[in-house]
């Protein structure tokens, strides 16, 4: 069988997916550059034609056809730095392309990466090193993140945290019946998983309070903090 903690420590780091990343893209790029600078035209092969020309044809002494070579030759002259201006922006794009690409990796890994992360949470379940319900102020406090609750949201809370402190897990009929003093055959279901669901919407962040208060199939509803944690006031 396959030793999964060594396999994991040797699965390359975000900052090594970076580095090769980059390096992979420099490296394409620069071969693409060459490619394409090695296959352009010459910027002088024009100014040498006409130079040809001239050389080729010392019986051209009229006026007119003078002025011909000289047009020829001022052609060539705009042709060089016309192509030399093309190279330049090439180049330019190229750079961007680069710049680009690089930005795109970094972001790739780093939405990879938190990805990751939060199906590492998910997994484990959220980290509550400490959980102070006041009656009173009608506010929880989790590790350093205060909420403030309506009454009904505290009095389920209170009811989960009572639960936890004992090691129960209590269904939404339970719940229901704990809270509004009715005896479970006057009470639903559906009440009480109600009661849950807002206690869900005060505390927010719909992913912590998904796995704060976790619901185990068939069973019920449970605070996934040690009874340790936990402090009633």
């Amino acid at each position: 069988m396959p030793d999964l903690t060594s396999s994991a420590s040797k699965a390359p780091s975000p900052m090594q997916v970076i580095v090769v990343g980059m390096a992979a893209i420099v490296g394409i790029l620069v071969v693409a550059a060459l490619v394409l600078f090695l296959n352009l035209p010459d910027a002088n092969a024009f100014n040498m034609r006409v130079e040809r020309i001239f050389i080729e044809n010392d019986a051209l002494t009229q006026g007119g056809e003078i002025r011909l070579l000289e047009i020829l030759a001022q052609s060539g002259t705009a042709f060089s730095d016309t192509l030399a201006s093309y190279r330049f922006i090439i180049f330019v794009l190229l750079i961007f392309a680069t710049a680009l690409l690089i930005a795109a990796l970094v972001s790739i890994v780093f939405l990879v990466t938190l990805a990751r992360r939060m199906a590492e949470i998910e997994k484990s379940g959220i980290q509550v090193s400490s959980l102070v319900v006041s009656r009173d102020e009608r506010i929880v406090q989790i590790n350093d993140m205060e909420f403030k609750l309506t009454e009904a949201a505290l009095e389920t809370l209170s009811v989960l945290a009572e639960a936890r402190l004992d090691d129960d897990i209590l269904s939404g009929l339970e719940i229901e019946s704990m809270i509004s003093g009715k005896p479970e055959v006057d009470c639903d279901e559906a009440s009480g998983a109600t009661r849950i669901k807002r206690l869900r919407d005060h505390l927010g962040n719909q992913m912590i309070s998904e796995l704060l208060i976790k619901n185990i199939a068939r069973k019920g509803y449970v605070l996934a903090v040690e009874p340790n944690a936990i402090k009633m006031i």
